[in-house]
């Protein structure tokens, strides 16, 4: 069965031969998937009454454990999102009850974001549900697939972050 990369690949080929689409195959497929499952994974956050955004800062709260709470410059750099969108964030979530905030009691210039009960509640069954809905789609693929799948992605990722780096830092660049 021909997806819509292949028919894409197989009309760039008619008209410049001489160029590899190897890059474009891989990637855009990679993009459909994303742009495919992102409305079906929003409905789920907007289900909890939670954006894309809020969900994050929830969820990595949630994965760092107990006591549930970090710096806020450990949320955006952790997030990659500046201080201002992070702020944006905190203020809606605290006015839901999800996260409160408190004084740092090793930095007393400094506070802790701290995930509430009721955010804790809320991230645990959002997730739970986002992670059901990512298991159906990988599950088109046998487990062997999945980790040879998994292997090579990573394999993809740690190269562009590594280039990402040395392009950011300078290193590497001619």
């Amino acid at each position: 069965m021909e997806d819509h990369v292949r028919r894409v690949e197989h009309q760039w080929s008619k008209e410049i031969p001489e160029l590899s689409l190897r890059g474009m195959c891989i990637l855009a497929r990679a993009r459909r998937i994303t742009l495919a499952a992102r409305p079906q994974i929003e409905a789920i956050f907007s289900k909890h009454g939670l954006d894309t955004g809020q969900f994050d800062v929830l969820a990595t709260l949630r994965r760092s454990g107990a006591p549930f709470s970090l710096r806020p410059t450990e949320l955006f750099q952790t997030l990659m999102i500046t201080s201002s969108g992070l702020t944006d964030r905190l203020h809606r979530l605290t006015k839901l009850g999800y996260v409160s905030r408190q004084a740092d009691p090793n930095d007393k210039r400094s506070s802790l974001v701290q995930l509430t009960d009721e955010g804790r509640a809320v991230i645990e069954v959002a997730f739970a549900e986002d992670m059901a809905l990512e298991n159906q789609i990988v599950d088109a693929l046998t487990e062997k697939e999945q980790e040879q799948l998994v292997a090579l992605l990573t394999k993809l990722a740690r190269s562009v972050e590594l280039e990402s780096v040395e392009l950011e830092s300078g290193v590497g660049v001619l």
